[in-house]
């Protein structure tokens, strides 16, 4: 078989595998990277060059892709318990929760997000004093 039916087998196949075993669209970048060289190989004959031409455009693409992944999704942890905003918490502040029968100095765990006053909340996790609290409507039910 020739390079460039040989990269196109590959890069269908990683295709797939993506969506078999998900690795957060490494394997897919990897296969449009092989189908890419797969046209490139039409033109270049040199295999070393075609892999190399291969990782480069594999690492692009991984790169390019992170940049649209979500930073940060909030998870509760398995003591998480749940809360009630007592204040707003504005973006990248502070503001009050009733957290077992007490008042505790609180912020979200996204900076840029706003939780109104009387809001059901969740503790993730705590920095010192600091109670960091989740809004109920972002975890998934």
């Amino acid at each position: 078989m020739s390079p460039p039916v040989l990269w196109l087998i590959a890069g269908v196949l990683l295709c797939v595998m993506e969506m078999i075993l998900p690795t957060a669209f490494v394997e897919f970048t990897m296969g449009i990277s092989a189908i890419l060289v797969a046209f490139l190989a039409l033109f270049i004959p040199s295999v070393g060059l075609q892999v190399v031409i291969w990782m480069v455009l594999s690492i692009l693409l991984t790169l390019l892709t992170r940049r649209f992944m979500p930073k940060h999704r909030p998870r509760l942890i398995e003591d998480s318990r749940e809360a009630e905003t007592l204040t707003a918490i504005a973006p990248g502040q502070t503001g009050r929760v009733l957290y077992e029968g007490n008042s505790w100095q609180a912020r979200c765990d996204d900076q840029d997000m706003a939780i109104a006053p009387h809001e059901k909340v969740y503790v993730v996790g705590r920095r010192g004093t600091t109670l960091i609290v989740v809004p109920e409507r972002l975890l998934p039910p």
